[in-house]
């Protein structure tokens, strides 16, 4: 078996350590860790102990041309430094593991891609839910009938102090990546982006709390059609009561629904439609028995699997940058669909961020 040498990259104070991508590796067997890099000297020395590093250093350059390492975490969970980073690691040969969102706008996506496809590497993205056994037990499920013919998929934000807009972009692209993991790639897509209950004007962009580009919004509503004849939506609304319970899906098939909550799906429910009871049967929802219990931390290590495998048989990751980039498009689709007043075609002919081109064209 193939040894891979690991390192990680973080930005301690702008982005840390994402969701756990740097401790991952030491679940993997024939993966030794070897370097840890971070400009902050004592969010360094803390990630070094805590993921047993034998050296740390304060520019990634430098580790990446010192260590060579095979395989690369970018951990930042701040998207603005993830194109000169993932890049960078690809230039130096490594394969690459980067946290959600990958990029901001789409041209840094296609950069990405068209650069690892040149170099001939792998670049997975930390949208862990659809590597978790019961997730893909779930897509099985659906695909052999278990709900009847898929027909629909309403997804719903978390719907906390950042509803709307920047929920859209920082937890909306892990159920934007689930609807195209159960219903494949979509063809077009409606959005009603508001304000107050007010269309939304260019006065309203504004940087997110975070730096993961430009949202506005604090109604969000949008309208997917797939290739497969799948229709999805989703919904998110600032500071509403329930948020925890809110983030989720329900899937619609012509013999049941589906519920699942939360970003592992640890909460899947199901309730068939009334002919497909049994005769003496209440209807009602019921847990969704048989299906392995996972949290999002085991979903780190089996992508970092999954990447190696994916090397390997020189196939696309489950969680691939193209991935990525396609739920991006289903967010910022949203914007262009509200700024245009009409339907938006996937893939998109723009690359620009719709919000920073409408202002641009506001000004001028």
């Amino acid at each position: 078996m193939r040894r891979y040498r690991a390192a990680a990259i973080g930005r301690t104070g702008a982005g840390n350590y994402g969701h756990g991508l740097d401790v991952a590796f030491a679940a993997v067997d024939n993966v030794d860790f070897v370097a840890i890099a971070d400009t902050d000297e004592a969010g360094r020395e803390q990630a070094r102990a805590r993921n047993n590093a034998p050296r740390a250093y304060a520019d990634y350059h430098e580790m990446l041309a010192a260590e060579a390492p095979d395989l690369v975490s970018v951990c930042p969970r701040w998207a603005d430094c993830h194109l000169d980073m993932v890049m960078a690691c690809l230039e130096a040969g490594a394969d690459v593991y980067c946290e959600k969102p990958m990029t901001w706008n789409l041209a840094d996506g296609d950069t990405i891609i068209a650069r690892a496809d040149i170099l001939g590497r792998k670049v997975a993205v930390a949208h862990q839910a659809v590597y978790l056994p019961r997730i893909q037990q779930l897509r099985r499920l659906l695909q052999q009938g278990r709900i009847g013919q898929l027909q629909q998929i309403h997804a719903h934000g978390k719907q906390d102090r950042r509803g709307g807009g920047e929920d859209m972009i920082t937890l909306g692209t892990h159920l934007f990546n689930l609807m195209r993991y159960f219903a494949g790639d979509v063809r077009w897509m409606s959005g009603h982006v508001t304000v107050g209950g007010r269309e939304l004007e260019p006065a309203d962009v504004a940087e997110a709390s975070e730096p993961v580009g430009p949202v506005a919004g604090d109604c969000v509503e949008a309208y997917y059609a797939f290739d497969s004849g799948v229709v999805g939506s989703f919904d998110s609304r600032r500071d509403q009561v329930g948020t925890s319970r809110r983030y989720g899906m329900e899937i619609i098939g012509s013999e049941g629904i589906i519920s699942l909550r939360g970003g592992a799906g640890a909460d899947l429910m199901i309730y068939p439609h009334p002919v497909f009871c049994p005769a003496d049967a209440e209807q009602r929802w019921e847990p969704l028995e048989g299906l392995p219990d996972d949290s999002l931390a085991t979903g780190n290590v089996l992508a970092l699997v999954d990447l190696i495998n994916a090397i390997e048989e020189d196939r696309e990751p489950v969680s691939s940058a193209r991935s990525a980039v396609a739920a991006l498009e289903m967010i910022l689709g949203t914007y262009e669909s509200q700024i245009t007043g009409g339907r938006v075609h996937i893939p998109m002919v723009s690359r620009v961020h719709p919000l920073l081109a409408w202002q641009e064209r506001e000004v001028a």
